[in-house]
């Protein structure tokens, strides 16, 4: 056929166009490429008309997963009695139902116009020549492979339904449809609008903020880059935010519940760190802290240092209960911030700095001599007992201070003595009122099961209506949870 020359020219020419162009649609969504494969169609008479083809094209940005594509083909069909010249230029519409990082597939249909050349020779010998203009339909499938951040190659396939019989089989009678299959490569411009990483933030977002738009974790701390910027306001380039040796994912996590502890325990008075508990903290990360803080109970002792170093409560201020904040006795006093009595001798921390004794030297703890006369109606609150979290069992950190009042009981069999249970201010009214009474009766049972007669003592449970400190603070609040011991007789 006297046009096979324009196939070699516009194979060359799609070629030149992307490199021409380029630099003017690399950052608006938009794409240039070309496509080379074959076309053919299928003939009742059991012959195959096959061919080359190729297309140019350029595609803009309709809405998020809708481009539109112009383009123009050319293509070429032949068997032993048929030629076909088609030079077919349309307008498609690109559905996309997904992008991911590096490939996106795609459906397409339009409409066009053909101009088409057809040669046909007769069993007579008697050629045929015909020219013309056709409407058509495309429709067809593709994907496309990006191998960097601007070239993609893409492989399609398709079906041209043309407005006019014959132009591409031998019968005139014959549907003028016919199939390709291509490969092609294209220029793509970023379209700043995606969010290919699936992090919350657009491209143009990550672009100036200096994240990675393909990463969705761009420094590494398990958080997604819009996971800081909206909800933590973490700085997603750097992994450990406030400076406090814990990465901000670890800080935001919440992993108390699987621990077996209430939301917000580590919060919740009376609550332990137990050396289990922290152990699984550290081994899987989360512990609830403030990101932007980098101490965020305020002790003092950073949220790493806590975590790593003391295995403290970073959420609590003072994790062994003592009234010493974890600060103070890590850098001031030298004491075991995991243990309210670290030298065992009876009387917790706390109440030897606050009495003035050490609190590191058993031996100062309780006075050699214990007075034998009790001042009747007189309340002498019994520090170093301790129960456990809302409860009214007593730790066995308890025994020294239970065993000085046993003494006192056992070495004066005259007098008779109530014991009184306090609470805080924290819950309702008839809770504290029901707890302060339970945990003064654990206290006379343990006497009583140490030898003393019952009906020397008295038990009565006050919630928290006799506060001796101020409950707007944990350390006052600390100060109200109490036993009392009062002579009746």
């Amino acid at each position: 056929m006297h046009l096979r020359w324009l196939m070699p020219g516009f194979v060359a020419l799609l070629a030149a166009t992307p490199m021409i162009s380029f630099s003017q649609f690399r950052d608006d969504g938009m794409s240039l490429g070309i496509k080379l494969g074959t076309i053919f169609s299928t003939m009742e008479e059991n012959t195959s008309p096959f061919g080359f083809g190729g297309r140019g094209y350029f595609r803009h940005k309709l809405a998020p997963r809708l481009r539109g594509e112009v383009g123009i083909d050319f293509g070429q069909m032949e068997d032993d009695n048929f030629e076909a010249l088609l030079i077919p230029l349309d307008y498609r519409f690109l559905f996309t139902p997904f992008i991911g990082q590096t490939w996106a597939p795609y459906f397409y249909t339009g409409i066009g116009a053909m101009y088409y050349e057809t040669e046909k020779v007769s069993p007579s010998g008697q050629v045929q020549k015909a020219s013309g203009r056709s409407g058509f339909i495309p429709v067809g499938a593709g994907v496309q492979f990006m191998t960097d951040d601007r070239i993609a190659i893409e492989v399609s396939a398709g079906h041209t339904f043309s407005f006019v019989d014959g132009i591409t089989s031998y019968s005139a009678l014959e549907k003028g449809n016919y199939w390709n299959a291509m490969l092609g490569v294209s220029i793509v411009g970023e379209d700043e609008d995606q969010d290919p990483d699936k992090d919350g933030l657009l491209t143009k977002e990550e672009k100036r903020i200096g994240t990675d738009p393909l990463d969705p974790d761009t420094d590494d701390d398990g958080l997604t880059d819009g996971e800081e910027v909206r909800k933590y306001k973490t700085d997603p380039l750097n992994p450990d935010t406030d400076g406090d040796e814990l990465k901000d994912g670890q800080e935001v996590k919440d992993i108390y519940s699987s621990l077996g502890m209430p939301l917000f325990a580590s919060a919740t008075l009376d609550f332990r760190l137990t050396e289990e508990m922290t152990l699984a903290l550290v081994q899987s990360g989360g512990y609830r802290t403030d990101p932007l803080n980098p101490d965020t109970d305020g002790d003092k002792l950073t949220d790493g240092a806590e975590v790593l170093r003391h295995k403290t409560d970073p959420l609590r201020p003072d994790t062994d209960g003592d009234r010493l904040s974890d600060g103070d006795e890590v850098l001031n006093y030298k004491t075991n911030p995991l243990q309210m009595d670290t030298d065992k001798g009876s009387v917790d921390d706390g109440t030897e700095v606050r009495r003035g004794t050490n609190p590191l030297n058993p031996e100062d703890d309780v006075p050699k001599e214990q007075p034998l006369e009790i001042e009747v109606g007189k309340a002498i609150v019994l520090e170093g007992i301790v129960f456990e979290f809302n409860k009214a069992a007593i730790k066995t950190e308890s025994e020294p201070v239970l065993n000085k009042a046993y003494e006192i009981l056992r070495d004066n069999p005259g007098i008779e003595v109530e014991i009184h249970g306090h609470t805080d201010n924290v819950g309702k009214a008839s809770y504290n009122l029901k707890l302060s009474q339970a945990r003064a009766n654990s206290v006379k049972q343990w006497l009583v099961k140490k030898g003393v007669d019952g009906n020397r003592i008295g038990t009565r449970g006050f919630g928290f209506v006799r506060p001796i400190a101020s409950n707007d603070t944990e350390e006052g609040r600390q100060i109200n949870r109490r036993i009392e011991f009062v002579r009746v007789r």
